[in-house]
């Protein structure tokens, strides 16, 4: 059996504003750091260790990891940056509160553009400063492959390839690994890891901070899956991603 642990990032600034964040590289809040320390200090009591760590190249998932890491005392650690590890690039949204843009456009299109899996939100122009391609942290990849926004099924196809060209094959050779990442590009994986429906994936939230663990056959499919933590707290995280975005 193997082990594979998931984390998405603690608070993050345009979190705690509510705000569409995808590509933006925004800090931590307090509360984020406080959360990632609370969530290296779960996994040390579970005596819980890794080989291996994958992050994105955003640094709200890699002070995330960086204050697990040390609160866990673990030095000896292999670190990889990959962009396909990214949040959902949101687009044109970006920077935009999801309470005001709901109050505009209404629930049912922001949820569209919050979950929908082949729905983008409306495209950002290659010519706003805002666009990765203008983004230094972005200057040696392929033009072809930086978004101008993502739905979730591009979050998933930019994803995949990775997990299996680089990470399953490290699970596979008993290398225990660490994914720090985003909501969306997590939810990429659960749904490829759990078999997740379209519909079903749409309704799945993942709260910050919170280790979720998977045990994993020969096959690297699911045995069990489960968050680490007062789950009571858990479920209030997760209730309170599902709720953004919404008018009310």
């Amino acid at each position: 059996m193997f082990k594979l642990v998931l984390l998405r990032h603690g608070e993050s600034q345009w979190n705690l504003e509510n705000r569409f964040t995808g590509w933006t590289d925004v800090g931590l809040t307090k509360k984020g750091k406080n959360e990632a320390k609370t969530a290296g200090s779960l996994m040390k009591k579970e005596n819980i260790s890794f080989d291996t760590v994958y992050t994105s190249v955003l640094q709200r998932a890699n002070r995330t990891m960086e204050i697990c890491l040390n609160t866990m005392k673990i030095e000896d650690v292999k670190i990889h940056y990959n962009w396909r590890l990214n949040e959902r690039h949101y687009g044109a949204l970006q920077g935009l509160n999801k309470l005001e843009t709901a109050k505009k456009y209404g629930d049912d299109q922001v949820l569209i553009w919050r979950r929908s899996y082949s729905t983008p939100p409306p495209k950002l122009e290659e010519s706003d400063t805002r666009h990765p391609k203008h983004d230094e942290l972005y200057k040696e990849l392929e033009t072809s492959l930086i978004p101008s926004a993502e739905c979730l099924a591009d979050t998933v196809n930019r994803f995949l390839p990775y997990w299996h060209d680089n990470i399953k094959i490290d699970i596979l050779n008993s290398k225990r690994v660490l994914i720090v990442a985003h909501g969306n590009s997590l939810r990429a994986l659960v749904m490829y890891l759990d078999q997740m429906t379209e519909d079903a994936i749409l309704k799945y939230n993942i709260p910050t901070a919170v280790p979720l663990i998977y045990d994993l056959d020969k096959n690297l499919k699911p045995i069990a899956s489960y968050y680490l933590g007062d789950q009571d707290e858990i479920q209030k995280k997760t209730d309170a991603v599902a709720s953004q975005g919404k008018s009310k």
